[in-house]
Order: C-alpha cells, then sequence, then structure tokens
C-alpha cells in the first residue's frame, strides 16, 4: 500500500521541513497510521476473534514516509490450546524493517481490567509544557472523548484506506487504529510539546468497541525515561465506552515527548 501522511495536527514532526531538520529524511507518517495498515492482513486472517480479543505489541522502528510503498507480511509462529501467535513486519524500499508487530489471539477471554481502577480528568487548558516535572505530578491524566458515529467512521476510514467491509455500518468494528490513536489524543491534549514521535504501543482489546458510540480514554503515567538525549513518557490507558463505562481496550503507549535539539 502507498503511505499517506495523514497528519492533521499541529505535531510538526510530520512537516518535512521540520523532519528534515531533526535528522530524518522527510515527514513522518504517523506511527498509529502505519498500525493500521499493518492490522489489514491481521483482521483479514482472523477478523472478529482479534479485534474482541486479539493483543499487539507495535514498535515504529524507523520512519514511513509519504509516497513509499508499505509492505507489509506476516507469519503464524505458534499455534496451540493457548490460542495462536503471528508476527508482522512492515518494510519500504528503503528500510527493510519500519515497524513490527507481534499479534496474539488468546483461546480465553481476555483478563478484565478494573475502571474504577482508573480516574477521569478534564482536559487541562492552556495545557503546560511537557516537562518530567509536569508528567511526575499527575495522579490522572485529562480524558480526551470521542464519538465514533458512522459519519466519524467513514472519514477515518478513508482517511487509513482501509478496505475491510466488517468496520463499516451500524454494528461495525471501532477500528483498532483509531482505539490506538486515543492513545496519542492522551498525550497531545494533556501536555504542550514540539515535535514529538510515537514509539511504540502494547494493546490488548476488551471486547472491541461498535460504531455509534462514545469513547473515552482514561489513564496516568507509568514510567518517565531516556534514551541517547530523547526523553520518553509510557502511558497506562484504558479506553471505555458507552455509560456504564465499558472497557474496550488496554494500551500501555510509549511517546519521545522531548527530541534533542537539531544539529
Amino acid at each position: 500500500m502507498t503511505a499517506k501522511n495523514t497528519s492533521s495536527g499541529e505535531n510538526r514532526i510530520h512537516d518535512d521541513a521540520t523532519a528534515r531538520r531533526y535528522g530524518f529524511r522527510g515527514a513522518l507518517v504517523p506511527g498509529v497510521t502505519v498500525y493500521a495498515y499493518m492490522t489489514q492482513p491481521l483482521v483479514a486472517a482472523f477478523g472478529p476473534a482479534w479485534l474482541a480479543r486479539g493483543t499487539a505489541d507495535v514498535r515504529f522502528v524507523k520512519p514511513v514516509l509519504e509516497g513509499e510503498e508499505l509492505v507489509v507480511s506476516g507469519v503464524v509462529t505458534a499455534r496451540d490450546a493457548r490460542g495462536v501467535t503471528a508476527t508482522l513486519t512492515g518494510a519500504t524500499a528503503a528500510t527493510p524493517e519500519c515497524a513490527t508487530l507481534t499479534a496474539t489471539i488468546p483461546a480465553g477471554l481476555p483478563t478484565p481490567v478494573n475502571v474504577a481502577g482508573y480516574g477521569e480528568a478534564p482536559l487541562p487548558e492552556p495545557r503546560p509544557d511537557a516537562t518530567r516535572e509536569h508528567w511526575t505530578s499527575l495522579a490522572t491524566l485529562g480524558t480526551p472523548r470521542a464519538h465514533y458515529d458512522i459519519a466519524a467512521a467513514e472519514a477515518y476510514l478513508a482517511k487509513v484506506g482501509e478496505p475491510l467491509a466488517l468496520y463499516r455500518g451500524v454494528g461495525g468494528w471501532v477500528h483498532p487504529a483509531f482505539l490506538l490513536e486515543q492513545g496519542n489524543r492522551a498525550v497531545d491534549r494533556n501536555v504542550r510539546m514540539g515535535p514529538w514521535i510515537h514509539a511504540g504501543s502494547v494493546v490488548r482489546h476488551l471486547g472491541g468497541a461498535r460504531v455509534g458510540e462514545r469513547l473515552a480514554t482514561r489513564g496516568r503515567v507509568r514510567s518517565l525515561f531516556e534514551k541517547k538525549g530523547r526523553e520518553f513518557v509510557e502511558l497506562d490507558l484504558v479506553v471505555t465506552a458507552g455509560e456504564p463505562a465499558r472497557p474496550v481496550a488496554h494500551v500501555l503507549h510509549t511517546a519521545i515527548y522531548r527530541l534533542p535539539p537539531p544539529e
């Protein structure tokens, strides 16, 4: 598939000139969009079973740029009484391993999450600067919300070039990359940043959500660390749907919230 830079927000790492200043070949295609592409063969093979109870550990290793052809290949690496494990790789002509994804489809029901352990809070206005001190001070993140109605679903599926029919119409599944995108909203709606990068995520589906539902993303800071001058934050998030809130996904979401200054 031909990768598209779907960013419409303020993150300037998705701008050619800014990305080149930071040493990249050009604007980065958002990680959640790369994830959307990588889920296509996965869902084509395993369908609602993965959307309802499957897991994904996705890592964005090297950038994918606008217009590059992304080839997603995968293989089943284990199949036993506990379920199925598959590994997928996204590659371009310039980079043989842009992203990796390890997925499982457990035979049993997913381990539940106690929603009561994740608080809700208003989104800050104005947003404070993203600093280690601020992240450390947060007991509860502000809660992003989204209404995934039919219009929102069609717009999102068009944006990521999704061909599968099970995401469409009343009762269709909420796209797994839209669920993951809520992790980005938990980052950028809580703090103000310069150029930043989604580094990877670990996702557990807890029943999935359907077109028409209202989503909320509750969360907290799980860890902070530094690597090669880059400052990382890892968020522990639960995406819920409906009232009363029903957990539909548990996400450990890792972002580089501060890059070293460009040379």
